[in-house]
């Protein structure tokens, strides 16, 4: 099975963060870095890793992240198929 098909079966949601920082060298100047990755809500300890990574590593300060979680799969989207349609 895909690794990435085994985390949503095992309860992981997309999540999409929008990190603004400050340049380094100009620190007046706003940038945008997207972040994405298959993690668990509401605790998200992937985005938290890699939000702490940031602080301890990278020069630019952080202002603000926002981020949106959606599961991919839930119960409801699973169903048993009879029949089965093949198209050239």
């Amino acid at each position: 099975m895909h690794k990435d098909m085994e985390k949503q079966l095992q309860g992981y949601g997309l999540t999409t963060a929008q990190i603004l920082y400050r340049l380094p060298d100009h620190p007046t100047i706003l940038q945008t870095y997207v972040w994405q990755d298959y993690d668990l809500a509401p605790d998200f300890p992937e985005m938290r890793g890699f939000l702490k990574f940031w602080q301890e590593k990278l020069d630019g300060p952080l202002h603000s992240v926002r981020y949106v979680h959606r599961k991919l799969i839930s119960a409801t989207e699973w169903r048993a198929l009879k029949g089965e349609f093949i198209l050239h």
